[in-house]
């Protein structure tokens, strides 16, 4: 397969303060939301200036994946925020695009994390025409060689940052967003949690360590509404009373340092930890690393080339799927696996 660009495919966020707010507006449209608790998520954008970090980590991505790919043009494009997917794509067809990959700030299945994404590139072609490109969004990558190496890379790294004494004992906790366990079901039955799951282990395993926790964070909505869990600070105020004295906090679920592994993890998360009298390590996530560039690229030759998918093996393996084109579905079972 052939392709003439690439399109960098994330969800978004504000870079100034007065953005904040039709920012939060966008991504809440259409859910009834209270104005007030946008207002309240609205302060933790305004805590870092307005600015989410993520649009100025995807602009680094992509300056390592033009090393990487310097034949192919790299184009950005978001679902709710500028630049959006629609004004990109229609820049792409003036351009004379005619086929480009698509790498989305995701490694899951799932709604959200997969199908949303896959929702934007049809909508985003529609919006362009009958010229649009051939976008094709690339393979989910949660098991990939590179995404397990930089995060236990990572998880060394930050434990080397806690005191010398406490390193051995301390308690080693993944974190991914949290989702309604009906949408799991709907849209499943729970393969991202499972995908989640089973990357922890591969990260675990990779990083040394055999006993460890998975939990989740960032749930919103009436509490009514179950959600997975247990959640981080939950979780954070049980090992805090059985005497767990450092954490060491890897928020598996996220490619890149955004608001929820900021503010939650990294300000709320941190400040409890220090309440507690716990000594609080947070793992970087890829971010801009050199090697996820090199993991996007390499899914874009395993489509040129026919190559056969890199993934690490584990026990108790959950299904990944490939990839999509045009806003098709993946597979006939992609995001409801039965497996």
């Amino acid at each position: 397969m052939k392709f003439d660009a690439v399109l960098l495919l994330s969800f978004g966020g504000p870079e100034a303060p007065e953005q904040v707010m039709p920012f939060l507006e966008n991504v809440t449209r259409g859910r009834g939301i209270p104005a007030e608790r946008l207002a309240d998520v609205a302060e933790h954008y305004l805590h870092f200036g307005g600015v989410s970090p993520i649009n100025g980590i995807n602009r680094a991505l992509i300056e390592q994946l033009r090393l990487q790919l310097p034949d192919l043009p790299v184009y950005f494009g978001n679902r709710n925020w500028d630049p959006y997917v629609e004004d990109t794509v229609a820049a792409m067809r003036d351009n004379g695009i005619r086929r480009a990959a698509v790498f989305t700030t995701s490694a899951w299945g799932g709604y959200s994390s997969c199908t949303q994404y896959v929702e934007d590139i049809a909508r985003a072609r529609a919006a362009a025409g009958p010229d649009a490109p051939e976008l094709v969004k690339l393979r989910q990558y949660f098991d990939h060689p590179l995404l397990v190496e930089m995060f236990a890379d990572s998880i060394a790294a930050a434990a080397a940052t806690l005191p010398a004494e406490l390193r051995a004992e301390a308690r080693l906790v993944f974190t991914a967003h949290s989702v309604p366990i009906a949408a799991e079901e709907r849209h499943g039955p729970r393969l991202y949690s499972r995908q989640v799951g089973y990357a922890t282990r591969l990260v675990a395993a990779a990083a040394g360590y055999r006993d460890y926790d998975q939990v989740w964070q960032s749930r919103s909505g009436p509490p009514r509404i179950p959600w997975l869990e247990p959640d981080v600070a939950d979780h954070l105020t049980v090992l805090s009373q059985k005497g767990t004295r450092a954490v060491i906090v890897c928020p598996i679920g996220f490619v890149a340092d955004h608001i929820e592994v900021v503010w939650d993890l990294d300000y709320e998360l941190r400040l409890q930890a220090e309440q507690a009298g716990m000594a609080f390590a947070r793992v970087r996530t890829p971010n801009a690393d050199e090697r996820f560039a090199q993991l996007a690229a390499g899914l874009v030759e395993e489509l040129r080339t026919g190559a056969e998918p890199l993934r690490v093996a584990g026990p108790d393996p959950v299904a990944g799927y490939g990839f999509s084109v045009n806003g098709a579905p993946c597979s006939p079972h992609c995001c409801g696996s039965k497996s």
